[in-house]
């Protein structure tokens, strides 16, 4: 089934299955909107209106089961199927979010990374075979990829996205600082600006008084 919901409630999604990942952790059994709302900077309306948009969750007086909404956030976001990721770019940044980032948690197959430095051409790196990028296109016509983390220098990026497109590659997941614009079909792009969650930090921090966010959802 299909859902019909706002950009602003998918991206707040995420948000809700760390908090119930983190309190099944802490042998939390069910939470009220209230509750949760306090904890994540939220309103419990919010909340309630957010669940509303799959049928809803919980019972009145009850409460939400943490186990059991954990499970169902994780349906509809759709961890109940795996995709397969490429990394493009095994610099600073790549070799980063390839040893460190729970690609797994996000129901995602990390199965390899290409770079231009014939150094590493070949070697591992956490189980993650680095491959020569000159491989790119024989790899892609041999292997089926959801989705491509680019990592490598800005001026590749345009005809990496093309290419990768081409291929069939359904979504890239885009760190180089230079937005996508290109029409890439059915390719999803996601860009990543880590500048711009430390940009809107330090606007609060500047002397501004304004609560972040219309609904009181955090930074």
């Amino acid at each position: 089934m299909k859902y019909r919901i706002s950009a602003n409630v998918i991206r707040r999604l995420p948000r809700y299955l760390r908090r119930f990942e983190l309190l099944d952790r802490q042998n939390v059994e069910k939470i009220s909107s209230s509750a949760l709302g306090e904890r994540m900077g939220l309103k419990a309306s919010q909340i309630r209106q957010d669940f509303n948009c799959f049928g809803g969750f919980g019972q009145q007086g009850y409460g939400y089961n943490v186990k059991q909404l954990r499970d169902d956030v994780g349906g509809i976001l759709g961890l109940d199927k795996t995709l397969t990721a490429i990394v493009i770019g095994a610099g600073n940044l790549g070799r980063a979010l390839i040893a460190n980032f729970d690609f797994a948690f996000c129901g995602v197959e990390l199965i390899a990374a290409f770079d231009t430095s014939k150094a590493i051409a070949g070697t591992r790196l956490h189980g993650t075979p680095i491959l020569d990028a000159g491989e790119l296109n024989e790899f892609l016509d041999d292997h089926h990829v959801d989705v491509a983390v680019l990592t490598m220098p800005k001026s590749a990026t345009a005809g990496t996205a093309r290419l990768l497109s081409n291929h069939g590659v359904r979504g890239l997941w885009n760190f180089t600082g230079v937005d996508i614009d290109a029409d890439l079909g059915d390719t999803l792009v996601e860009d990543v600006h880590l500048s711009d969650s430390l940009l809107t930090l330090g606007y609060y921090l500047r002397g501004r008084t304004e609560q972040p966010g219309e609904d009181g959802d955090k930074l």
